[in-house]
């Protein structure tokens, strides 16, 4: 089974209040286009599914075509309450909680393992049922922190953390399951191996239409 995750489009800002809350930047929704046209998402036979926050939710709305997305508990950013950072002290933040998964890298921030037990249930809730039905393809919209972790729990490796510094909004990567079940891969194989690394669909967008 082929896995899409997909990282929202470029959010509205507001500073006072959690990121988690954040919609997408009005003005910018058309940054959606190049990833919806590069013929890297599926076109038929996918189920879309999205974080619950309103810039992830939006952003597989505005991809899909349409408003039948399913929300599914669990795959929500890594969670943090409201607090601006500039780039570097968030940066910086986001790579002590990549060193130390298992603490807070700053008050009320979820710690990473959490982040990879629930994103590995909730990815199971919904890969399990479209392994049911045969090949298929499954696209969740979600989040940077949250899928870097989710890709490295998937394939075995470290957390990339480089393509996390430049992955874009959106963006996207493409991984295939060997079983569709992230919990319970074939023993002695990791359940998953990245088929599209981050921003590979810029090139192969440019390629479809060339």
């Amino acid at each position: 089974m082929l896995l899409h995750l997909v990282r929202h489009a470029p959010p509205l800002i507001e500073r006072a209040a959690p990121a988690s809350t954040w919609p997408l930047d009005p003005d910018r929704r058309g940054a959606v286009e190049p990833l919806r046209r590069s013929g890297v998402l599926p076109a038929v036979q996918a189920s879309w599914y999205s974080s619950g926050e309103p810039k992830a939710l939006e952003t597989a709305v505005l991809l899909s075509g349409t408003a039948d997305v399913a929300v599914v508990t669990g795959l929500h950013e890594a969670g943090r309450p409201a607090g601006w950072m500039d780039r570097t002290e968030f940066e910086d933040s986001v790579s002590r909680s990549f060193a130390s998964p298992a603490e807070p890298a700053r008050p009320g921030w979820e710690v990473l393992d959490d982040v990879r037990a629930r994103l590995i249930r909730a990815l199971d809730e919904v890969a399990a049922p479209a392994a049911g039905r045969g090949p298929g393809q499954v696209v969740l919209v979600g989040h940077g922190t949250a899928w870097t972790v989710l890709v490295a729990a998937l394939t075995g490796a470290a957390p990339d953390l480089v393509a996390w510094r430049t992955m874009t909004m959106p963006d996207h990567c493409l991984l295939e399951l060997g079983n569709g079940n992230a919990a319970a891969p074939m023993p002695g194989t990791p359940p998953a191996r990245v088929v599209r690394h981050w921003g590979a669909w810029r090139a192969a967008g440019s390629s479809r239409h060339a």
